[in-house]
């Protein structure tokens, strides 16, 4: 079960939502569904939440969201361009208005000089071609504080992206 905390940001997202008459759609590879987890776990969110993608394996990132193979090989599943590749992915094999994205690691093991435990790209894209990427070190405080935290950022990002689109019709 989700903490407080993380459900009232949660139950505050899909309320803006709910407002702009947008839906949403997730694309997680370190967080393995958290992000949607704690989305569904509010009664009623069904009018908000299209559907979560979990693309853990680069393979699973290329065959549900259409990544280009040559980012991947180019600059690996943590990264910039793979978040924002993940999120355009979320938005064109869905419903949504608003899509997120992370890919990071989480750890203890897979991170390298260039990309450390804790490090974790996050994309939110819209409908009309907007798109942001946060990048965190969160750091190695532990593979589910870093999750924790992922998913607290990813439900900021969806936030700042909601705030700004216009209302659907």
């Amino acid at each position: 079960m989700a903490d407080q905390e993380l459900l009232a940001r949660a139950r505050t997202l899909l309320d803006l939502f709910r407002q702009k008459r947008l839906r949403l759609a997730t694309a997680e590879s370190c967080t393995g569904g958290l992000v949607a987890a704690v989305l569904t776990e509010i009664p009623g969110s069904s009018d908000v939440f299209d559907r979560g993608f979990v693309t853990y394996s680069d393979a699973s990132k290329l065959a549900m969201l259409d990544v280009p193979g040559a980012i991947l090989e180019t600059h690996g599943a943590v990264s910039r361009e793979t978040a924002e590749a993940m999120a355009r992915g979320a938005l064109a094999q869905s419903e949504a208005n608003l899509a997120v994205s992370i890919t990071g690691i989480a750890g203890p093991g897979g991170a390298t000089p260039r990309k450390p435990v804790g490090l974790v790209h996050f994309a939110a894209a819209g409908r009309s071609g907007r798109l942001i990427h946060h990048e965190r070190r969160f750091g190695d405080i532990g593979r589910a504080e870093v999750r924790n935290a992922s998913v607290m950022e990813a439900l900021a990002l969806l936030h700042e992206l909601a705030a700004s689109t216009a209302p659907a019709p």
